[in-house]
């Protein structure tokens, strides 16, 4: 085991949220389940068996705020390269955790690599794909006992795309001789409900705790994932990995990841999330761990960044350059985020607001942490900047965006910065 490897811990029982989560990680630890924060998951699309590349691509996605990153192992090559791709993340400080993603032939892969089994934090393990008949048990047996052996968590997910087809019949037939059978769409909710629960129990049955178990169930459509989980979550215990599978591209995967991830949240339900997002041509992977993000950070669940309220424009607003300043000044507090994390703790609470015109200009940036009211079209070419609910002073000129960039940067120093009183 390297000397950066990073565990990972479930509580349990799931405590179902009606507050603001608290943290709860220790050093090189990630806890998921019970009082801590509800995590942002992604996954690599590398071929793990490039260890350097992968695990760049693992560091972009740590440093864009994925807390667990999950990679394929499909072969025995991939395997072999897992302990390199930890290495590597090791040299370059960071310690996310890395969870393996197993189809097929994971029970060979964890048996025959153990430097494999042990360089993970986590496996995941699709029941649907671990073998048929006599096999099926035997195999998911090996896995689990590679989880105690390691003392490695484990994540049962089930996909409606690979369900356990043994299962499913068995559960249709049961539904034909009902009074009043279900429709298929029920059938299905129960299938890939009993396949979590009854692979969860026979994990524990083996000897693996329950505490070590996180459950997902996931489809593709927003009413479907909502009616099965709000049924898991009533079933068990079990922390619970939300996400649609397959939810698409651009703003339909991410439109349907929000409304289908926040109702479940909001109720409470769920313990990491992943939006699985189908990247634009030449758009980084790192998309799904931002917007994974700012469903947290908008339900008021976690804080990632400072926040910029900015207004969407009106007639009011014909100049650019409100647009052009909040774009500026929110790229910049996510380009710094991953060193002011440690330089500035408490800075992903800050509220910044960019505003075009003199109608609700004023209003909001008071509301901010630090604002600017830009003028609007007919208006005086001034912008009055107000901090901590006051106005501060007035900015004038050519020099407006560039002056109020480094007013922020000067807030950030003096609020959050070594000595401060919000450090």
């Amino acid at each position: 085991m390297s000397d950066g490897m990073v565990s990972i811990t479930v509580a349990a029982p799931q405590v179902r949220r009606t507050r603001q989560a608290r943290a709860a990680w220790g050093a090189n630890v990630v806890t998921i389940g019970g009082d801590a924060p509800v995590r942002v998951q992604s996954m690599t699309n590398t071929d793990t068996v490039d260890a350097v590349g992968t695990a760049i691509q693992v560091k972009e996605l740590a440093l864009a705020g994925s807390e667990l990153v999950r990679i394929t192992v499909n072969t025995p090559e991939a395997a072999q390269a897992v302990p390199y791709v930890r290495e590597q993340l090791d040299r370059m400080g960071i310690d996310v955790p890395l969870i393996g993603d197993f189809h097929y032939n994971g029970h060979r892969l964890l048996t025959e690599y153990p430097a494999c089994a042990e360089a993970l934090s986590k496996y995941r393990i699709n029941p649907g794909n671990v073998g048929k008949g006599d096999k099926r048990d035997r195999q998911f047996g090996q896995m689990i006992e590679a989880a105690i052996r390691w003392q490695k968590p484990v994540r049962i997910g089930v996909n409606w795309g690979s369900l356990d087809q043994e299962l499913l019949a068995q559960l249709m037939d049961a539904n034909g001789r009902r009074a009043q059978p279900w429709d298929a769409r029920q059938v299905m909710y129960e299938a890939l409900i009993t396949s979590a629960v009854e692979s969860a129990r026979r994990a524990e049955e083996m000897g693996l705790d329950g505490s070590q178990i996180i459950l997902s169930c996931k489809v593709s459509g927003v009413q479907d994932l909502i009616s099965v989980y709000r049924e898991l979550a009533r079933r068990c215990d079990y922390a619970l990995h939300l996400g649609l599978t397959e939810a698409g591209m651009g703003t339909k995967g991410t439109v349907a990841s929000s409304a289908a991830l926040s109702v479940l949240l909001q109720e409470g339900i769920g313990d990491t999330i992943r939006v699985s997002l189908t990247p634009q041509p030449g758009e980084s992977r790192t998309q799904e761990v931002l917007i994974a993000s700012e469903i947290l950070q908008s339900l008021g669940l976690r804080m990632f960044v400072p926040s910029v309220t900015a207004c969407p424009g009106c007639g009011r607003t014909t100049s650019t350059t409100f647009q052009e300043l909040a774009k500026q000044i929110d790229d910049f507090l996510r380009e710094q985020m991953p060193v002011w994390r440690a330089r500035y703790p408490g800075v992903e609470a800050l509220k910044v607001a960019v505003m075009g015109c003199i109608v609700n200009g004023p209003g909001e940036s008071k509301h901010a942490d630090i604002g600017i009211s830009l003028p609007g079209t007919g208006e005086a070419p001034a912008a009055p900047v107000f901090i901590d609910g006051e106005k501060a002073l007035t900015l004038r000129g050519d020099n407006i965006a560039q002056e109020f960039h480094q007013l922020v940067q000067s807030y950030i120093d003096k609020r959050f910065g070594p000595g401060s009183s919000g450090a």
